[in-house]
């Protein structure tokens, strides 16, 4: 039913919509989206960012924990924070915790983050249209909305690990972690981001996050183990309760999949129209922990940046934003990309070990070392 409405909406809007015209569209209002619209209004473009959810930041699909070096991007997140984060705790199988610290952070108030994002896009200019669903995009670089036809003179996708954007011009990963979470009460303060490493999370960790007095708790695998992830949740609670370190569930939080495939070319083009990608739809989530705010963050503004440049007859532009990406994120995604799959090797002649653990957290010297496979 779903692919007939879309067909039919299709049809309704190549035959009887006008085309709309403008300097930019940014698809996806998360992190990466906001600064990119936000960066480009404020160069004066006429820009149109659409986000198919009715509000920013809603639901929450990630565990919320950014590093505080963010705050040189973004100074002034306090109003955001749920809490900071001093130190990090890495559980290997049943073993006691080894702690890193400082390992400073921050756990966001995520939704509240992402409001505030946007907001400040539409503060610099930008026309935020919420609620509105990219159905096709052309090859042209036409996009088609659940409202209208939109032409655009720079495409930036900004829509996740799933970019439409990203598949219009051939650029999608492959590689995919499922994760599920809970919220659950914390029955004392804790500063410590607790990560648990274990064979029977293949390709991926658990996680208790706190914020205040709940916390997130949460567990990733390898898509090819998702079906386990209930099974493996539940237990993890259970555990965690009879020692005493949550409390009672608050509730269910939305999971989903993360691309974990490493860095795509992030510049492309429709016709005419520029296409730049950024955060996830970029491959910018780190293929080991996870973490994507900081990057999308970093690399939204630039594309936003590199939109208005190349609109203002800087050739080179979109060229030089995907050398700034390889030059940011390259060298830790690759590493982080050669971690992962030797883990996978590992782990195919049985469960890995504690040593081939280790070398697989970022939190250890052993996953730094230059020798490490």
């Amino acid at each position: 039913m779903l692919r007939r409405t879309r067909r039919v909406a299709l049809r309704r809007l190549r035959v009887s919509d006008p085309i709309e015209t403008v300097d930019v569209v940014v698809v996806g209002l998360g992190p990466a989206g906001s600064r990119a619209a936000a960066a480009a209004a404020r160069a004066g473009l006429r820009v149109v960012a659409l986000e198919r959810r009715r509000e920013a930041g809603r639901p929450v699909q990630c565990a919320e924990l950014v590093p505080l070096l963010l705050d040189q991007e973004l100074p002034g997140l306090g109003a955001v924070t749920a809490q900071p984060i001093g130190r990090m705790q890495t559980f290997i199988e049943d073993a006691p915790p080894d702690e890193t610290c400082p390992f400073p952070g921050r756990m966001l108030d995520r939704a509240a983050f992402d409001r505030h994002l946007a907001a400040e896009a539409a503060a610099c200019g930008a026309e935020c249209r919420f609620s509105t669903a990219v159905l096709a995009i052309t090859r042209e670089g036409d996009v088609l909305t659940s409202s209208g036809t939109l032409r655009p003179r720079v495409l930036i996708g900004a829509d996740g690990p799933a970019s439409r954007v990203g598949a219009a011009i051939g650029q999608t990963n492959h590689e995919l972690v499922d994760a599920r979470q809970v919220g659950v009460t914390l029955p004392a303060d804790h500063d410590a981001t607790d990560i648990f490493l274990a064979a029977r999370y293949p390709g991926g960790y658990a996680w208790l996050f706190p914020k205040g007095g709940q916390a997130n708790l949460g567990v990733g695998v390898d898509r090819s183990a998702r079906g386990t992830l209930p099974e493996l949740l539940a237990a993890l609670q259970a555990r965690l309760t009879a020692a005493g370190r949550i409390g009672a569930p608050v509730g269910a939080l939305p999971g989903g999949a993360t691309r974990v495939g490493g860095l795509l070319p992030a510049v492309g083009s429709l016709g005419a129209v520029q296409v730049l990608l950024a955060g996830d739809a970029a491959g910018l989530t780190h293929p080991v922990s996870g973490a994507g705010i900081a990057a999308a963050v970093q690399s939204g503004d630039r594309a936003g940046q590199a939109a208005a440049a190349w609109l203002g007859g800087h050739d080179a532009a979109p060229g030089d934003y995907a050398d700034e990406l390889a030059d940011l994120f390259g060298a830790s995604l690759a590493r982080g990309l050669r971690r992962r799959r030797a883990l996978r090797e590992d782990a195919a002649g049985g469960a890995p070990s504690a040593t081939a653990l280790r070398r697989s957290w970022i939190a250890y010297s052993e996953y730094w070392a230059e020798d490490a496979p």
